[in-house]
């Protein structure tokens, strides 16, 4: 990977089921095929060319502008020099039975030569393929059971383990290639039309997004947004993926690399509100199925993320031979943050099943019975220290936030016994709101610091945690209590980097990794959403418009920005980021959807502190 190529650098083209990522220069140099889980073969992203990439670009240097076709993931880079400009344009058909890659090179003026350069590397870039023609003169390449057919109305060759052409491209002339993955134990996919690709998904994006709702000032940002979560949805089953990469670096030359190329839980509730303040209920009900065959099982088992399909076993590995995204290592595959018991899950998976009846998705006896079995687990486990929303690798501590998202989760369960009319034979509801006051008790006495006058980020501790950022949309402490304007103060004045939110301090927590990362976007968007609960909106308009000048040329962003050197830091592009944007532009609208995040509590409607407050 070019270090001049960062990570903003990069458009996403998707099918809803894999993506890739292409590069201002017009280089694919991401791509997992056949999904979101399954090992790239174009890896340049974290090592080398020779890693696996597929660039078109001019054959000399030429000035490159971009942008996506209106309401689609079409992208169109445009090359220009003194001799000719073209305009390159990247798609992937949502798929039916195969996945493709079509990329389209038209003239608009002039000739200008160009070039493309294929080197595919299955298995994460450690896998050269054999190459052969086909009998009618395509491309195919096989490694295991991967195969690749390539074809195109150019002429290409073969040198040196890379795939070859040059052509040149008048107006109003086209170039095209198409490029489909299969199973190599399978006859190859029968060709493609271009043309007709580009014409039928240009189509159905624009269908697609046709359906948004939203009609405020932020549109086309929530639009954007909303195509990129659409994107890293899988189809087949609904499941809500982070980020369709691995290893982008939180800090570079770090370790803090992570597999997001999973379903978290904890991002269940605000994809659900997300979908369905957009207009978009079926995908919010496949999200809701998802997350109930996924959560389904001993409630002991309950797991923070799962695999697109629903899979448990998300095994942790080093990919040696990757040097990393400017040498960020490991290149981790898997995730082993999946093992970790995290609290706050819980009260996720509660909120989300609440807010999908509250939103018009019917009851059923399948996700009442869920949430009752979990909630009693709870109740019998909810003393115990955990690894947090920011999953540390550390020892675990009684996080706050965690111990909060407990009481939502015993809230929700106790309102979706009330609301949805069915006798729930698992529910124990008088001792769950008992419960339910109590933990909120305890919170308030063991994770409120006095002398910092702000909820702090463990028990005991003084160091802070943007995450409670989030207790007034939880509906734990309305806006208007003392302790929720001290909590937005004191991560205003500490958090705060250049006008940004840090998810916490990597100097003071403990977290088993060194410290050392950027502002947290969706934190920053949280804490617009905290200071218009306040009633400061000139202040919350103006941190999101700071937030919106973060995205990149085509409005995409990662989850985190290194303020000093002015680029994107990690995964790419992150759901949360989006989603928190989604979130946050809401706060600006004068209808604002299906309300805040939580459903009102009797805690907030009296604002007493729940049951005696502290």
């Amino acid at each position: 990977m070019d270090m001049r190529t960062h990570i903003e650098d990069y458009a996403l083209l998707g099918d809803c089921e894999t993506a890739a990522l292409v590069s201002r220069q017009g280089s694919i140099d991401w791509l997992c095929w056949p999904n979101f889980a399954s090992p790239a073969c174009f890896a340049a992203l974290l090592g080398t060319e020779d890693n696996g990439h597929w660039s078109i670009a001019p054959a000399a240097n030429a000035r490159s502008t971009r942008c996506y076709r209106q309401g689609t993931l079409v992208l169109e880079t445009t090359f220009e020099n003194d001799e000719g400009a073209v305009c390159l344009i990247d798609l992937m058909p949502i798929r039916d039975k195969f996945s493709h890659v079509v990329r389209i090179v038209r003239g608009i003026r002039g000739r200008l030569p160009m070039c493309m350069q294929l080197v595919l590397r299955f298995d994460y870039g450690r896998s050269v393929p054999w190459v052969t023609r086909t009998e009618e003169g395509a491309f195919r390449a096989i490694a295991g059971p991967d195969m690749v057919i390539m074809r195109t109305n150019a002429r290409f060759r073969g040198q040196d383990l890379k795939t070859l052409s040059d052509f040149t491209v008048e107006r109003e002339q086209s170039v095209w290639f198409t490029m489909t993955y299969s199973p190599s134990y399978e006859d190859a996919p029968a060709p493609i039309d271009a043309e007709e690709e580009l014409r039928q998904t240009t189509q159905l994006w624009q269908q697609w997004t046709g359906r948004a709702t939203y009609e405020g000032e932020y549109k086309d940002a929530v639009e954007r947004s909303l195509l990129t979560l659409k994107a890293l949805t899988y189809r087949p089953t609904g499941g809500i993926i982070a980020a369709p990469t691995t290893s982008l670096p939180e800090c570079l030359g770090g370790q803090r690399n992570w597999d997001y190329r999973y379903c978290w839980l904890r991002d269940a509730t605000f994809s659900l509100l997300t979908l369905m303040n957009a207009g978009y209920y079926d995908e919010a009900k496949a999200w809701r199925d998802w997350l109930l065959r996924a959560a389904a099982g001993s409630p002991d088992q309950l797991q923070i993320m799962y695999g697109i399909r629903g899979e448990r076993h998300l095994l942790e590995w080093p990919a040696e031979w990757l040097p990393g995204y400017a040498d960020s290592k490991p290149v981790r595959v898997g995730n082993s943050a999946s093992e970790q018991l995290q609290l706050d899950v819980y009260g996720e998976v509660a909120d989300a099943l609440l807010h999908a009846h509250l939103g018009g998705i019917p009851w059923s006896r399948t996700d009442l019975d869920l949430q009752c079995s979990l909630t009693a687990h709870l109740a019998q486990i909810w003393q115990q220290p955990d690894h947090g929303i920011w999953e540390v690798r550390s020892l675990p501590q009684h996080f706050t936030y965690s111990k909060i998202m407990v009481w939502v989760a015993l809230d929700r369960a106790v309102q979706s016994v009330e609301k949805s009319g069915m006798a729930a034979g698992k529910a124990d509801v008088q001792h769950w709101r008992a419960l339910r006051d109590k933990v909120h008790r305890d919170v308030c006495r063991h994770g409120f610091n006095q002398q910092i006058n702000s909820f702090t980020q463990a028990y005991g501790s003084k160091v802070l945690d943007a995450a409670l950022l989030l207790v007034p949309l939880l509906g734990f402490l309305p806006a208007t209590d003392p302790r929720v304007r001290g909590t937005v103060e004191a991560v205003e004045k500490q958090l705060m980097r250049d006008g940004f939110v840090l998810r916490y301090n990597t100097e003071e927590t403990v977290d088993g990794l060194p410290p050392g990362e950027g502002i947290f976007v969706a934190c920053s968007l949280w804490m617009v959403c905290a200071l218009s609960r306040l009633g400061r909106h000139d202040d919350a308009r103006r941190l999101f418009e700071r937030v919106l000048a973060l995205r990149n040329d085509v409005g995409l962003l990662a989850e985190e920005y290194d303020v000093s050197a002015k680029h994107q830091l990690g995964n790419f592009p992150q759901a949360l980021s989006h989603i928190a944007l989604i979130t946050a532009a809401y706060e600006f609208t004068p209808a604002k959807g299906l309300g805040p995040r939580h459903a009102k509590s009797k805690t907030e409607k009296s604002g007493n502190g729940g049951g005696g407050g502290s």
